[in-house]
């Protein structure tokens, strides 16, 4: 008796710490996947970054990898919805002060 309920210990166990885990890791994906949008910016589990621009029938969609090149990937490829900033990007290189350099230079 002892050893059955060692048994059902280890089994209730492995449940807990390996199928559990999974089943949760599978359902938030399955919500990523349903979650995406035309527009969306996606990257793939290859490593490419897109912009949704159709919604396939299923289980594929079109994205933009870049201007003018389409793809047609399948949907459980995609590894993340990349989150976009909505401030702007200051575009400007930044320069060090003239005095700086100088003494830089000196040294």
């Amino acid at each position: 008796m002892g050893q059955l309920i060692i048994i059902v210990a280890m089994f209730a166990l492995l449940w807990v710490l390996l199928i559990r885990p999974q089943r949760k890791r599978q359902v938030e994906q399955r919500e990523l996947h349903d979650s995406i949008e035309v527009g969306d910016e996606v990257l793939t589990a290859g490593g490419l970054f897109g912009h949704v621009r159709e919604l396939g029938d299923d289980d594929d969609l079109v994205v933009e990898i870049a201007p003018g090149t389409n793809v047609r990937i399948a949907r459980r490829s995609v590894a993340g919805v990349v989150e976009t900033d909505e401030e702007p990007v200051d575009d400007e290189p930044v320069s060090e002060p003239e005095s700086a350099a100088i003494e830089e230079n000196r040294s």
